[in-house]
């Protein structure tokens, strides 16, 4: 067997390690200021370096053995990074995060075991109809992606710092998933997993659209935006349209680590408060990294002649020329309205809203370093889509005027919707449906239920039987009685080793008067 080490390039390699790249810098250039004053600043800079390489090798590396360095390496590190604060919040957050992802892990050391029956891990360069292979692929991909069931952790590594979330939440970690099928989308196709794609995808983007409406952490609310988008990229993949969803993974990395980056300033400045419900009225005070903001919300609603919209406006055209179920169409829109609603739900309460009387006491002046690493990055998010249309193949799109005009009127009601649902008080619902939308449909509480009952018994086996009988049994009780044993061997008393000495002489006597 010959051991090689192969580096993928091409277009689209090539393009996700610049946009990679440059997204880092930028964050790297406001941590600067963001995390200053902070005791352990080295090593976080030095965590977010080891981040980047590893998804840089994850995305130049067409080698499944190399992919699982990078894979092992993001979820490793993404650990680290969420319990940089040490706390118990950022404990549990960061356990839930390594543990599911762990899931991914093991279905990539699967993938590797069976491809050895290929004679080589170069998955990319085969074309094999393998079933097994891709269910594996897609179980991978669905963890890091943190599409339906295993969503709750993405919300949860909001526990990081938002230097942090800006990275990994756009650019890197939960894009992994969508690199990954992108790469191995023959496949899929060929073992018809595509439907069970198609609907765990569109699960998600619906469940990612409606709990935001219902939740008051501004970093949340950001990271479900990130759920439904790679929701909408899953479902694109599902289609085969790998190009789109491509160009859709970039335009979205850039727009998402300026909203990550906007919530950071306005966190920072309003002393490390995190709830919408405490802002109001910002845009007088932050002028600046409001526009941004707003333009990056655009973006993402897919609001005409906005990166956003060249992409989205295109996948929801592929949607509806494909041969889809009315089901599935039906989830697509209705996730899309939800994206526009809970956006606009956001400036509301957060720009627009009254001022609340809590913030007089809190602002502070913005910081100049913060807002540079925006300006590069807000101008990309303005343009690129125009850009990438022009270098995309061209999809021939083939429909009615009022099917045209679907994602126009679909922005028109998620605005109505958003603007209802900021007026709305959340404590007049009841206890179930809180409960039920907050928690991502149940996930968090199922999951939280399922670790418990494993972590009990766990930490009982810890104590009953590592650190009680097993230590008393065989440590203590083995080491004591050896050695007691070993001392009354060499101690024995002096009256048997004299015997033992008269013994012999008395031998040596009876040998030499037998002679003579």
């Amino acid at each position: 067997m010959n051991m090689e080490f192969i580096l993928y390039v091409d277009w689209v390699s090539m393009m996700f390690f610049s946009l990679v790249l440059m997204i880092s810098s930028f964050v790297m250039l406001y941590s600067l200021s963001y995390m200053e004053g902070d005791k352990n600043i080295n090593r976080f800079f030095l965590l977010v370096i080891m981040f980047v390489l590893s998804m840089l090798l994850l995305i130049i590396c067409p080698n499944v053995m190399g992919l699982l360095l990078g894979w092992d390496g993001l979820g490793l590190i993404s650990y680290c990074l969420v319990i940089y604060y040490q706390n118990w919040k950022s404990f549990t957050s960061g356990m839930i995060t390594v543990l599911l992802n762990r899931i991914g892990d093991v279905g990539i050391l699967m993938m590797i075991s069976l491809m050895v029956i290929l004679g080589s891990w170069n998955g990319i360069f085969y074309s094999f109809n393998f079933f097994f292979f891709s269910l594996l692929m897609i179980l991978s991909a669905f963890t890091k992606s943190a599409q339906l069931p295993f969503s709750s952790w993405l919300p949860l590594a909001m526990a990081a710092p938002t230097p942090v979330s800006s990275l990994v939440h756009s650019s890197t970690l939960v894009t992994a998933g969508v690199y990954l099928l992108m790469r191995y989308n023959s496949y899929l196709i060929n073992n018809h997993l595509m439907g069970l794609m198609l609907f765990i995808s569109s699960c998600t983007m619906m469940m990612s659209g409606l709990t935001p409406m219902y939740e008051n952490d501004l970093k949340k609310i950001i990271a479900l935006s990130t759920l439904s988008q790679l929701g909408l990229m899953m479902s694109i993949l599902s289609l085969g349209e790998v190009d789109l969803g491509f160009m859709h993974l970039v335009i979205h990395a850039l727009f998402k680590s300026l909203l990550f980056m906007c919530s950071g300033i306005l966190i920072h400045q309003m002393n490390n408060n995190q709830d919408i419900r405490y802002m109001g009225s910002l845009i007088n005070y932050y002028p600046f990294v409001s526009l941004v903001f707003f333009i990056s919300l655009m973006s993402l609603c897919g609001f005409p002649f906005f990166s956003g919209y060249y992409s989205k406006d295109l996948i929801m055209e592929v949607f509806l020329m494909s041969k889809m179920n009315m089901f599935s169409m039906f989830m697509l829109m209705i996730s899309t309205l939800f994206t526009v609603s809970y956006s606009v739900r956001l400036i509301i309460l957060v720009y627009l809203n009254y001022m609340s009387k809590m913030n007089y006491f809190v602002l502070i002046s913005e910081s100049l370093l913060m807002s540079l690493s925006l300006i590069v990055l807000y101008f990309y998010s303005l343009m690129i889509g125009y850009f990438l249309m022009n270098l995309m193949d061209k999809v021939l799109v083939i429909l009615s005027l009022m099917e045209k005009l679907l994602v126009l009127q679909i922005c028109f009601i998620g605005c109505i919707f958003g603007w209802f649902m900021s007026f709305v008080n959340l404590m007049n619902l009841s206890n179930f449906m809180k409960i039920f939308f907050s928690s991502m449909w149940g996930l968090n509480l199922i999951y939280m239920k399922i670790s418990y009952y494993p972590l009990k018994f766990s930490m009982f086996m810890y104590k009953v039987f590592d650190k009680g009988i097993l230590e008393y049994m065989f440590v203590y009780s083995m080491k004591k009685s050896f050695i007691n044993n070993l001392f009354n061997l060499l101690m024995l008393n002096k009256f048997m080793y004299l015997n033992l000495f008269m013994f012999m002489y008395f031998l040596i006597f009876l040998m030499v008067l037998y002679i003579n």
